[in-house]
């Protein structure tokens, strides 16, 4: 791969591909139709091109399940991590980058098999400055709090294709002067960031948001910092919480797996509490930080 091509592209049963390569046909139905799904982790390399991948199992598993979510059949992790390793070993770009797996349910008009590709990218400069702190905006997703139960229709915590609300809400927020957003529910509560979830450090330890009833994707640098918390002696939970709370807690950050751990600055304009302290601690359980 020549080092001035901006990112890596593989597709599953082809391998390492130019960029300039054909992914899908017009007619893929990831594509007109939203009808796939992806995930995303952090891959790290070093100076001498030497590359590692955060949470891999974990995020192939989470990839696994979202396909299952769309119906798709079981994929093979195997080949996936071939085609990962091939990947990991030509890019060879010092620093941060992202890496993203698509599927798609194949095509729509013309009978074709599902399609696997991956790409890896560099981070971005805005999602590195954002690790200082963000400004949020709450934004309603038009459903209540328990709207998933019973609806598997509604691909509550499959990570899909169709991402456009997820985008256009990010956009609204970028226009209003803020960076980013948290999605709430037609009765009041929070639920999570359009690309990360929801932390926060109350009195009696740290809580983030439930999974199941509410939609929300299963974060896997959320489960990660609550299982190191947990070894370090830091009581975590799970509950549905309201604004207000997190005006009053001692911090709250937003976290994924790219951009990190994110504290939130302001809510709706209102200034949030800082915690530095914990902060790093965070960063140190999802591994950003030693």
């Amino acid at each position: 791969m020549n080092s001035s091509v901006p990112y890596l592209l593989a597709i599953l049963g082809e391998g390492v591909v130019p960029p300039s390569t054909m992914v899908c046909h017009a007619d893929d139905l990831g594509l007109v139709r939203g009808d796939g799904v992806f995930d995303t982790t952090r891959i790290v390399t070093a100076q001498d091109g030497t590359s590692r991948i955060d949470h891999l199992d974990e995020h192939l598993s989470r990839f696994a399940r979202s396909i299952a979510g769309v119906d798709g059949p079981t994929p093979d992790l195997d080949s996936w991590n071939r085609l990962i390793e091939e990947a990991a070993r030509t890019w060879r770009i010092p620093g941060e980058a992202a890496l993203k797996l698509v599927y798609t349910n194949g095509r729509q008009v013309v009978p074709g098999p599902p399609r696997g590709f991956l790409i890896i990218s560099p981070l971005s400069e805005t999602a590195i400055e954002e690790r200082d702190g963000i400004d949020v905006l709450r934004l309603s997703r038009g459903v209540t709090s328990d709207a998933f139960t019973d609806a598997p229709w509604l691909l509550g915590g499959v990570k899909t294709l169709s991402y456009a609300v997820n985008v256009a809400a990010l956009r609204y927020a970028q226009s209003q002067g803020a960076d980013d957003v948290i999605f709430t529910s037609t009765d009041g509560y929070l639920l999570e960031g359009p690309t990360s979830g929801l932390v926060i450090e109350a009195a009696d330890g740290l809580w983030t948001t439930p999974t199941g009833t509410t939609g929300i994707l299963g974060s896997i640098t959320v489960s990660t910092v609550f299982e190191a918390a947990g070894e370090d002696g830091v009581k975590t939970s799970t509950r549905l919480m309201k604004r207000d709370e997190v005006l009053r807690a001692q911090g709250a950050w937003l976290l994924s797996s790219v951009r990190g751990v994110a504290p939130i600055l302001s809510v709706d304009g209102h200034p949030a509490p800082q915690d530095e302290d914990m902060t790093h601690r965070l960063r140190a359980w999802a591994g950003f930080e030693n």
